[in-house]
């Protein structure tokens, strides 16, 4: 399933962030608490390398918490804090303060020996689209300023973006890569809902996502569509689920394309069950 999609709006965005990263002190990545490899674009990690960085791992109430706490100590290290979060509830959002303030410490305490009173954090937001950032920001921000969507691509233009805690933050626009060479980073992406659905073939997609979830979360399909038993294939299992969503025309034909969109609709609102779709190596 080949999946190619990069919009001339993110080259000038990652020629942005190069430019811009001298502006700020460190870097809130934000990603996918369900795909954290999928959902790291290797630009970023490039061009990021030598700031200090706060990996955020959003929608982590989506996720299976014990994968998650493997993802945080995956990915933590001397220049790096990873901190779970949900953004629409802000469970986690106090953790953000104390994270930058660790990793800036040697910093600010050189800017309180010039006899710099008030410390301002100027932190630079990235991720890739779909991940929540600008649902973050709000959080953060405790308003509306950002545009936010549920689709990818809804942010636009830089913007500056001022807290109540000392923080203040540079909004990028979401930014994929040109090409996925990985057929599951691409499927995770698409699956997520970070690639516009309207470039894919879904109900490929909802057959691939059944695929994936038959062989490591039977139980969530089972307890959620009300099958005793899945099919022997994850097509014959996509046919009972639309059987038992109605998802059928005249004939008895199963209408691929309303199951397809149901079946993606409930992954992504996290109704088929808390799941995770990569583990660290």
């Amino acid at each position: 399933m080949a999946i190619n999609w990069f919009p001339g709006h993110m080259v000038k965005t990652k020629r942005e962030i190069k430019e811009n990263l001298k502006l700020v002190d460190a870097v809130i990545e934000i990603r996918d608490a369900r795909i954290p490899k999928a959902s790291a674009n290797p630009d970023i990690d490039a061009l990021c390398k030598d700031k200090p960085r706060v990996i955020i791992l959003n929608k982590s109430d989506l996720t299976d918490t014990a994968s998650t706490r493997k993802w945080i100590d995956y990915l933590s290290n001397e220049n790096v804090k990873t901190i779970a979060l949900n953004s629409l509830k802000g469970d986690g959002i106090r953790s953000i303060k104390p994270a930058l303030d660790e990793l800036l410490k040697e910093k600010h305490e050189r800017q309180r020996r010039k006899g710099l009173v008030k410390i301002i954090t100027r932190v630079m937001v990235v991720g890739i689209p779909n991940v929540g950032k600008s649902t973050f920001i709000n959080k953060m921000a405790k308003n509306n300023i950002a545009k936010t969507g549920d689709r990818p691509g809804v942010t636009k233009s830089k913007q500056w973006i001022k807290t109540s805690i000392g923080i203040e933050l540079m909004d990028t626009p979401g930014v994929l890569w040109p090409k996925f060479e990985d057929e599951d980073v691409a499927l995770n992406l698409a699956f997520t809902g970070a690639i516009k659905d309207e470039i894919m073939d879904i109900e490929e997609l909802a057959l691939k996502l059944v695929e994936r979830l038959q062989v490591h979360y039977p139980e969530n399909l089972k307890t959620r569509y009300k099958i005793e038993n899945l099919g022997e294939t994850p097509l014959e299992t996509l046919d009972l689920i639309a059987k038992k969503r109605g998802c059928i025309v005249s004939g008895g034909e199963i209408n691929y394309n309303r199951i397809a969109v149901i079946l993606l609709d409930e992954f992504r609102g996290g109704k088929i069950g808390n799941i995770t779709l990569e583990i660290p190596d």
